[in-house]
């Protein structure tokens, strides 16, 4: 993955949380957006489907080890650093950096 995206290797511990919109699974595209980690969370937040939310509810934590229950196709997204997005659906796959993720 790493290569493939010119990025740092910054894989997630699989005791650490992520924040999934478990409610929005099966909606395509998938998408995903890491800040840097804290608190015990890797920074990762993912949902599906074009809709996003700001409401308080709609992220649920997640541990790392539980994502492949959900969602087993984006495990190799997990490990690119803070500061980046991905969206994938069917045979399409963007990824890129978004330094507003990291406060710059």
């Amino acid at each position: 993955m790493r290569a493939k995206f010119e990025t740092e290797y910054s894989p997630c511990n699989d005791s650490d949380k992520l924040g999934i919109a478990i409610e929005t699974i099966g909606k395509l595209p998938i998408n995903g957006l890491r800040h840097v980690a804290e608190n015990g969370t890797c920074g990762w937040y993912i949902w599906c489907g074009e809709e996003f939310s700001d409401a308080p509810d709609f992220f649920k934590p997640l541990h790392v080890s539980h994502i492949g229950k959900y969602l087993p196709e984006i495990k190799p997204y997990l490990a690119l650093p803070p500061g980046h997005r991905f969206l994938v659906a069917d045979s399409y796959e963007d990824v890129w950096q978004d330094s507003e993720l990291l406060g710059i």
